[in-house]
């Protein structure tokens, strides 16, 4: 049975990042349901401080830092950055009701999925395509042939190569963001 590159790369994509929506769904209702919102409150903190440190894998594959082995630093990366997320999100449930946290929550939003296409989607749908292609070669199909079976998976998989032209600037909207954030909360802190 053969299964198309939507069902096979992009659903399992899709049902990660609603994994991290429903987590936040859930530890903000435990939060309100043992009167726990103070922490949600301050959650901002500790998620800011995992998503900066998830910057290491940046840095050790741009050559700013030589330690740390790359496939341990890419994990710690994705690991950090996915609970940093959490933490951010359940943060923004306390009801923020200024337009600048939302801009950065939606920065961050876009920047954990184009992160996740990269990571879950690129490598694994070129794997695809290969493969279908080499069991289409084997049944003894002409190339025109492969194509034209083959044509809305690569149309899928040339679209999903675009993701780096919107992660390296979405990062650099989402920091500058989230550093007038916080900026503007300890301009605003009551500091009795």
């Amino acid at each position: 049975m053969e299964r198309s590159l939507i069902r096979k790369e992009v659903l399992p994509f899709l049902l990660m990042f609603g994994s991290l929506l429903l987590a936040t769904i859930v530890v903000d209702a435990l939060l309100h349901q043992f009167e726990l919102i103070w922490i949600g409150r301050w959650l901002g903190i500790p998620g800011t401080i995992l998503i900066l440190a998830s910057f290491l894998y940046s840095m050790r594959k741009r050559r700013i830092i030589g330690f740390g082995k790359p496939k341990t630093l890419l994990n710690l990366h994705e690991t950090l950055t996915w609970v940093g997320a959490l933490m951010i999100l359940v943060h923004a449930g306390v009801h923020i009701y200024t337009i600048l946290p939302w801009l950065a929550l939606a920065a961050m939003l876009v920047n954990v999925i184009s992160g996740m296409t990269g990571k879950l989607l690129l490598e694994r749908s070129r794997r695809f395509l290969a493969e279908k292609r080499d069991a289409y070669s084997l049944q003894g199909m002409s190339d025109e042939e492969i194509d034209k079976r083959l044509f809305w998976d690569a149309t899928t998989f040339d679209l999903m190569k675009q993701w780096r032209a919107v992660h390296l600037p979405i990062t650099l909207a989402f920091a500058m963001l989230g550093i007038a954030h916080i900026l503007s909360i300890l301009l605003f802190w009551e500091w009795k």
